[in-house]
């Protein structure tokens, strides 16, 4: 018996997946249930044929993540306030997760840059964000409603995943 490399098949499109949009859902803005949060995107995910695990596990990290910081920084901490999660497949290679909370208690989510080496080492917060931009192709930031005078109405967090390098 010979040992002969397979050709590389090419990487398809997912045109089951392209356009497709899972329901959004809203949670109470609690840190108590960012486990809730995972669970619900780790079944929405499972919808998704060949998502290999590690995408999967990323995608939830980065989630819990921006659940957390709108739970924390924003009015969706206060009583009452809520986080509401998105999930849609703009094209046939990437994933988009948005997590949009209830407005501006403090300023707009950002990555702090101004840290020095030793600074990062001694934090115990401020990672969360830096975290969603490592681990996603991209990511960013609008204001829910795109009128200065409604600026504190609630921010959108969204990052985006590329499909085709994790099925490769």
């Amino acid at each position: 018996m010979s040992i002969v490399a397979q050709p590389r098949l090419p990487i398809l499109p997912l045109p089951t997946v392209q356009g497709h949009r899972w329901p959004a859902r809203m949670y109470p803005g609690d840190l108590s249930q960012c486990s809730r949060v995972r669970a619900d995107l780790r079944a929405d995910l499972a919808e998704m044929l060949d998502l290999p695990d590690d995408l999967t596990e990323t995608i939830v990290l980065c989630a819990s993540e921006a659940f957390a910081n709108a739970a924390e920084h924003s009015r969706s901490g206060e009583d009452g306030g809520r986080v509401l999660r998105a999930l849609y497949a703009p094209t046939p290679w990437t994933l988009r997760l948005v997590v949009v909370d209830d407005g501006a208690r403090e300023s707009k989510p950002e990555v702090p840059r101004q840290r020095t080496d030793r600074e990062w080492e001694e934090a115990e917060r401020g990672r969360g964000l830096f975290l969603i931009e490592t681990l996603s192709s991209a990511w960013g930031t609008y204001p829910v409603v795109p009128f200065p005078f409604c600026a504190d109405l609630g921010t959108a967090v969204w990052t985006q995943f590329t499909l085709a390098e994790a099925i490769r």
